[in-house]
């Protein structure tokens, strides 16, 4: 049944039985729907997403092609006053990065106050000493973060990481919307649910008002993906489509005298902005990797020139990393001039002896992870590690201690997920979408739920075997449907 420890986001601490409160019209529905019909609603989202080819790639894995990450019935739910709270945390979160990456790009005035020691960012290989001195149109960085959030308890959220370089995952947010709307139409009557299919709109409109100032008030906007080999691939062409424009592939873009072309069958079309889901090391072969067969050459000496905007721009994966991670609640202090609304999680950088020795000491206890690393690899879970992972992970800190970060092993919240055994509680974390434009930060009323769909697991990702779910949030005075005698009685209530 999972951590007995662990606060469930809708049974609360006392199971089944005894939900919370505003949720107990969800549980109702939980406990009073079959668990067949349950099934048979999964099997039916699953199928679908396998036709539309809603798929993800595992690297090395032959199999990869044809996976689908597995989709729970069950929602997560956010009440409003929580979603509002959340809100504010993630908008001061997103403008201290946005500041961060000018900052360091430019003046650099946070290394001068001596807030940050220059070698976690100098000696950093996301610091791309290429980008160092251009400031992209508006002096935006980050135009689309994806902020890992993880939840302990009824008022507990915490930071895990950040996302400013190429975030994933926003079409499965949309795509399991679509599926429950469908598959479950009647939890949309008994709640007053908050819309996540405006964020292509959204988007689009991110991207039109980040233009460079000469584009005119029609700026040509495009997707460059890597190609159909890539595993978020659907992602792409989704995106693309849902927002109308182009999708491109390296081939179908060329620079002429520091202008981005848009080869067609029509002619060339000068392109304004590119959101491109290529990362840094391959994206211009003149710049980055010379041997990148997936970049546009010339596209960094247009992006220099002011004359294209890069969603989102080269360089942000300084902003990702976990060694400045470490240091986020002293960057939103420095840019903000207060406190962080979204805490970090509790982090011990090895690179520094005293907090090396303390997680050498403890290793079974926490988890530890390379600042640079992705997708749940490199990562050590130490209460679930076996003897021999601790020892080569040992071995690894002590040889190159300043890759390494470790944290304490949280008892992550729950949401009720239907497993083979029926329904049980299953880890759950969470990545709301922010877009950065012109005309401010917005964060989308919505996001990815990754739930942990092996007993016991902590790690969510779906490489390493973890699913999704719908995240309901709640408008305030949220139309419920209140149990009475047997009957569905609908009513009035706050969140």
């Amino acid at each position: 049944m999972g951590d007995l420890r662990a606060f469930d986001e809708i049974w609360g601490q006392g199971g089944p039985d005894n939900p919370r409160e505003p949720l107990a019209m969800l549980a109702d529905w939980i406990a009073e729907t079959p668990r067949e019909e349950l099934a048979r609603r999964l099997e039916a989202a699953e199928n679908t997403f396998r036709q539309l080819g809603i798929t993800f790639a595992v690297y090395g894995d032959r199999d990869a092609a044809e996976r689908i990450i597995p989709f729970d019935i069950v929602p997560r739910v956010f009440l409003a006053d929580e979603w509002a709270r959340l809100s504010e945390g993630l908008i001061q979160r997103v403008e201290a990065i946005n500041a961060f990456l000018d900052d360091i790009y430019g003046d650099r005035r946070i290394l001068a106050d001596g807030v940050l020691p220059p070698d976690i960012v100098f000696r950093n290989p996301q610091f791309r000493h290429e980008v160092a001195g251009i400031r992209p149109p508006h002096g935006i960085w980050a135009h689309i973060c994806g902020i890992d959030l993880v939840r302990t308890g009824p008022d507990d959220f915490f930071v895990l990481e950040d996302n400013a370089r190429t975030p994933s995952g926003v079409s499965y947010m949309l795509e399991n919307r679509e599926a429950m709307i469908r598959l479950c139409p009647e939890l949309f009557r008994n709640f007053r649910v908050a819309a996540v299919d405006s964020y292509p709109d959204r988007l689009h409109e991110t991207m039109r008002s980040v233009a460079p100032p000469g584009a005119g008030s029609r700026p040509v906007c495009v997707v460059l993906t890597p190609g159909h080999f890539n595993s978020a691939y659907y992602e792409h062409s989704f995106l693309a489509d849902s927002m109308g424009i182009e999708l491109v592939e390296p081939a179908d873009l060329v620079v002429d005298d520091d202008i981005v072309w848009m080869q067609t069958i029509a002619g060339r079309v000068k392109v304004d902005v590119i959101y491109r889901r290529i990362d840094d090391d391959f994206l211009d072969p003149v710049v980055f990797r010379p041997d990148s067969l997936l970049g546009v050459p010339g596209i960094m000496s247009a992006y220099r020139a002011g004359n294209v905007t890069l969603i989102n721009a080269p360089g942000n994966g300084i902003a990702d990393d976990k060694a400045i991670y470490s240091y986020m609640p002293e960057i939103v202090r420095y840019y903000s001039g207060g406190e962080a609304k979204l805490p970090n999680v509790e982090t011990y950088r090895c690179r520094e002896p005293q907090a090396l020795k303390y997680v050498l000491d403890r290793l079974p206890e926490l988890v530890v992870k390379l600042v640079d690393g992705s997708g749940g690899y490199g990562m050590l879970v130490g209460p679930t590690a076996s003897s021999e992972e601790i020892e080569r992970f040992r071995a690894a800190l002590i040889a190159e201690p300043h890759r390494y970060i470790a944290q304490p092993t949280l008892a992550l919240s729950t949401v009720p997920t239907l497993t083979e055994k029926g329904l049980a509680p299953r880890h759950v974390d969470f990545r709301p979408f922010v877009l950065t434009g012109r005309d401010g930060v917005q964060v989308v009323p919505g996001g990815l739920t990754r739930v942990a769909l092996k007993e016991g697991s902590l790690v969510v990702n779906s490489s390493q075997g973890g699913g999704t779910k719908d995240s309901f949030v709640l408008l305030p005075e949220a139309r419920q449907m209140q149990k009475m005698g047997g009957m569905f009685q609908q009513q009035e209530l706050g969140s």
